[in-house]
């Protein structure tokens, strides 16, 4: 029990799920995890972050954490910049897996950051997560520029219909920024 001593620091366990590591996606690759820390050695927000830890993430799926995984908004502070996936000896895909966990931290606790709320609505406004404003639009046609190319809205929003996307993202919580728990 020494070893797992990092993982439960600061922590109350309230319920281990033996069988989440197989719900998540690349859950065989999450298997070959042997805890080596090449993902972590190369990961710009790890020094940050005391939580956030892709070797320490891997290992909580693997040992079934899933309430205290979904519970801590620090999983949003993942760049997603692929670095860990890089450098794995195993292959394993911890920021899949980070992504994973965050949509089910919105499906199922119904909590995501405002920018990403904003983000997604914008989607569903214009085909865009950035709205572009009208001048610039302008000075990319005086620059000779190509138009941007049209989104097709009628489909956008039945995307965000049949997968519920847009009850969703309605009804979640948000929270301005991560805080950052040392």
């Amino acid at each position: 029990m020494a070893g797992l001593k990092h993982i439960f620091e600061n922590t109350t366990v309230t319920r281990i799920n033996p069988r989440f590591r197989h719900e998540m996606a690349d859950a065989e690759k999450l298997l070959l995890c042997f805890q080596c820390g090449t993902c972590t050695a190369g990961c710009p927000v790890s020094r940050f972050s005391s939580f956030y830890n892709p070797r320490k993430i891997a290992r909580m799926v693997q040992l079934g954490l899933k309430d205290r995984l979904l519970s801590d908004a620090a999983l949003w502070l993942c760049t997603t910049c692929y670095t860990c996936i890089d450098n794995c000896p195993q292959g394993v895909e911890v920021a899949n897996i980070v992504r994973s966990l965050r949509n089910l931290s919105v499906k199922e606790r119904r909590v995501m950051p405002l920018i990403s709320k904003k983000l997604a609505l914008n989607i569903l406004k214009s085909g865009y997560a950035y709205i572009i404003p009208e001048s610039r639009i302008r000075r990319r046609i005086t620059q000779g520029l190509p138009h941007l190319p049209r989104s097709n809205l009628k489909q956008i929003a039945k995307l965000f219909e049949v997968t519920d996307f847009l009850d969703t993202i309605e009804n979640a919580e948000t929270f301005e920024k991560v805080e950052v728990k040392e």
